[in-house]
């Protein structure tokens, strides 16, 4: 009777690193599995990845490549999962967490992460995911969710602070109308809490996200509790409803620039 040929070393050293990092590969990982040193392990990730094995997606950053996926440019199914090592300290929000937390049912191409990193270019493409990216300052790290993606801890911004990052920067939101819709599915959610909208929209510090939710609420959402509480936070200063479609009409309440359909809805 035939003997079955063991495993090369090479795989079963592989298999190993894959069994204790799963989703994405890292130098450091790599090392600390297989007792090398950061060179050593940099240079056997090299030779996978040139084997077929392995494709590289960042600096010192690799994913398992399936044997039924070796021809193509999507290796994982889940583009969340290379997010922490991508960008670092981070979080999914915009539009991106809107969907997830079913706030809107529309789709978009690119995965929003905020991250406490310098970015220098507001795009990332990495396994056929375009990543649209945001610097965020560590003190704004606050009113995320920590869940499992596959093997990784991914944060994810709660309902509520989705709609403030979404009312800070509305092209994270998809525009101001998008942007509207999301907060009106979030308020007949069951996670819908006006005071923590308020109280996200003081820790955050942008008067601007006052001005355009109190706006909101007032028009859209017919809340006037939320937008009394808005109302006595306005700052100086007037800004643009939808930075993306800059208007002459001047809400003078509400210290707002807004298109002239959507004066027409206002009191």
């Amino acid at each position: 009777m035939s003997e079955v040929n063991p495993l090369p070393a090479s795989r079963v050293r592989l298999a190993a690193v894959l069994r204790a990092t799963r989703d994405v590969v890292s130098i450091e990982a790599t090392a600390k599995t297989l007792a090398l040193d950061n060179t050593g392990a940099a240079k056997l990730l090299s030779r996978w990845r040139k084997q077929g094995w392995l494709r590289r997606i960042g600096r010192g950053l690799y994913v398992p490549v399936p044997l039924d996926l070796a021809g193509s440019e999507q290796v994982v199914e889940d583009p969340w999962v290379l997010v922490p090592a991508l960008f670092g300290e981070c979080y999914i929000g915009g539009w991106t967490a809107a969907h997830h937390w079913d706030l809107t049912e529309q789709l978009f191409n690119e995965t929003v992460v905020f991250t406490t990193r310098r970015v220098g270019a507001k795009r990332a493409s990495a396994q056929g995911v375009t990543f649209l990216l945001h610097h965020i300052g560590k003190q704004r790290q606050f009113g995320l969710k920590s869940i499992w993606r596959g093997s990784k801890r991914v944060n994810v911004s709660d309902p509520a602070r989705t709609m403030i990052d979404m009312l800070a920067m509305p092209d994270t939101g998809g525009g101001i109308d998008h942007v509207a819709d999301c907060l009106a599915a979030h308020a007949k959610s069951t996670a819908f809490d006006g005071s923590l909208l308020i109280r996200y929209a003081e820790q955050f510090g942008n008067g601007a996200v006052f001005k355009r939710l109190g706006f909101l609420a007032e028009t859209h959402l017919h809340n006037r509790d939320l937008a009394e509480g808005c109302a006595t936070r306005l700052t100086q200063g007037y800004t643009q409803l939808d930075p993306a479609r800059p208007s002459r009409h001047l809400h003078t309440t509400w210290r707002l620039w807004v298109p002239e359909r959507w004066l027409k809805a206002a009191p």
